[in-house]
């Protein structure tokens, strides 16, 4: 008999309320008492996933072990959780119109006319339950993107309808809502949310938990209100307070008893509250800092702050994980220029190069990782950041003419980073790149080992360009070592320079494998260098 509870995570009045860190919140609190759980995301765009999405539109794209490319709320899942996830706990409506089409292709509705229900819904049904199946989790948390009413959501919602019926005693919806404070009367308003759960009701929807957010403390009246106003008990009214960082959401919703208002709904044993132990030292450590750095983040994207979510938050566990703050401060590629670039990076106790695609911006990269090159100042470049830093040092160390990558100038005529073989005949866009987990061995006497402590490891990408092996012997006779290399393809993966204090290259993305309770080795080592330069 199937015994896996499914709890739905909608939103309402507006976008960017914290879905994604409440449905991971809960997820802690239920793991916390022992219970098996996974969280999913839903969303409305028609893209097949956000492979193909400029991070303007959506911030950054996460990649997950099985090489999903996903929404970055996967991110917070897996921080929050220290589970892997996969393309399973991600799912676009352009994922699920594609699906249906290829079986209507194969002829697999019988003639069928194919509409939004039940085919469109039946799918998304179908997804959600994939998860669960076998009973494979107590619990599968699903948070639907955007927010109640608009279009884009109706299908979603209309499969929770039916999803309630069918499940009966195995379903819950939890509804996020925005109650604004108004200065000028000095007043807290209820009435978004309560036209936002009117909204979901005319949909068929009744939720069993509200979660308020809110900057200001809400009263017991204000509770009542709301309670009488959407049909909910006032017990299951939850005050989702402005926090100083999203690490304190678990903590604030184990105080408003969100989980055990999870556990009451499926008539399950409360028992006692669990300490979260390890997740307050870490919010101990987190804000109680001994020391102090002050690294330039150099990228093309920094005006939106979520292109780059997974390096912040990698910064933040490693930071802890150092006993020390670390102040990240943007720096707009292009900014960099040849008669600025010293003044701009002075001052800067480390430097980091990010991710990213296409020319616009490279110099400016470039020219960071000169001055981090020779002003022996720790240095982290991270997939794009790492061919920056190769054809930097071939362009000024071994002065090889018109050095660059094949990605910024096909013509070139020392290609130091070319292109992947196997992406030679590769035309299409979406899901086509080197993507997920890959092998890598380590050389024993390299910062990435002493950052490791182990000779193989794994890590996930996400490229279509690579170290021209070619230079490799050149590299290495003049200062630059490749220190990690994929055992199979014999892909160098990651770069350093010894005599540096520390300056490494990786070409895999290990922001997106760093959580609470793991924080990633390299940006562990990274700030650890950092502090030791200093002291």
């Amino acid at each position: 008999m199937a015994t896996t509870k499914y709890i739905f995570v909608t939103g309402g009045v507006t976008s960017s309320l914290g879905k994604g860190i409440i449905s991971a919140s809960l997820a802690k609190l239920l793991q916390a008492r022992g219970y098996k759980v996974t969280i999913q995301k839903l969303d409305p765009y028609i893209n097949v996933d956000p492979g193909t999405l400029n991070p303007y539109e959506h911030g950054e794209c996460y990649v997950t072990e099985d090489g999903a490319e996903t929404d970055l709320d996967l991110g917070h899942y897996e921080r929050f959780l220290n589970v892997f996830t996969s393309q399973a706990n991600s799912v676009t409506t352009g994922r699920i119109y594609q699906d249906v089409i290829n079986k209507e292709r194969r002829g697999d509705f019988l003639g069928k006319t194919v509409q939004i229900i039940p085919h469109i819904t039946d799918e998304i049904k179908r997804h959600v339950k994939l998860l669960g199946g076998k009973n494979k989790y107590d619990f599968v948390v699903t948070e639907i993107g955007g927010t109640v009413g608009d279009i884009e959501s109706l299908p979603y919602i209309e499969a929770v309808r039916q999803l309630r019926w069918e499940l009966r005693s195995r379903c819950m919806v939890i509804h996020l809502t925005l109650v604004p404070y108004l200065a000028a009367s000095g007043e807290l308003k209820t009435k978004p949310t309560q036209h936002s759960v009117k909204t979901l009701q005319e949909a068929g929807v009744q939720p069993d938990v509200l979660v308020l957010r809110t900057e200001h403390p809400l009263n017991s009246e204000i509770r009542n209100k709301v309670a009488n106003f959407c049909n909910v008990q006032k017990e299951a009214v939850v005050e989702s307070q402005d926090v100083k960082t999203i690490y304190e959401v678990p903590i604030e919703m184990q105080k408003e008893k969100l989980d055990e208002l999870a556990l009451k709904h499926f008539n399950m044993d409360v028992g006692s509250k669990p300490d979260l132990k390890l997740w307050k030292d870490f919010l101990k450590k987190l804000n109680a800092p001994k020391y102090n750095i002050k690294i330039a983040l150099v990228g093309k994207y920094v005006e939106l702050k979520d292109a780059y979510k997974s390096i912040n938050e990698s910064f933040i566990h490693a930071g802890a994980a150092n006993e020390t703050k670390v102040d990240v401060e943007y720096i707009h590629s292009e900014s960099l220029v040849q008669n600025n670039f010293e003044d701009i990076l002075k001052g800067f106790e480390g430097i980091i190069v990010t991710p990213g695609f296409g020319q616009r911006g490279i110099a400016g990269k470039i020219l960071a990782v000169k001055y981090a090159r020779e002003n022996n100042i720790p240095f982290l470049g991270i997939c794009l950041g790492m061919q920056c830093a190769v054809i930097e040092f071939a362009q000024n160390v071994l002065k090889l003419e018109d050095a660059n990558s094949i990605e910024m100038n096909r013509k070139c005529k020392n290609p130091v980073i070319s292109i992947m073989e196997e992406q030679k005949m590769v035309t299409e866009k979406g899901g086509t790149m080197r993507l997920g987990s890959y092998p890598c061995k380590l050389l024993r006497d390299s910062n990435a080992y002493r950052a490791y402590k182990t000779l193989k490891i794994n890590e996930r990408h996400r490229h279509r360009y690579e170290f021209n092996n070619k230079y490799q012997e050149m590299f290495s006779k003049a200062g630059m070592v490749a220190t990690g290399i994929n055992p199979e393809t014999k892909l160098v993966e990651i770069i350093e320079i010894p005599k540096h204090k520390w300056f490494v290259g990786v070409q895999f993305h290990p922001e997106y494998k760093s959580t609470v309770t793991n924080p990633h080795p390299i940006f562990v080592g990274f700030v650890k260098a950092i502090i030791e330069n200093n002291i």
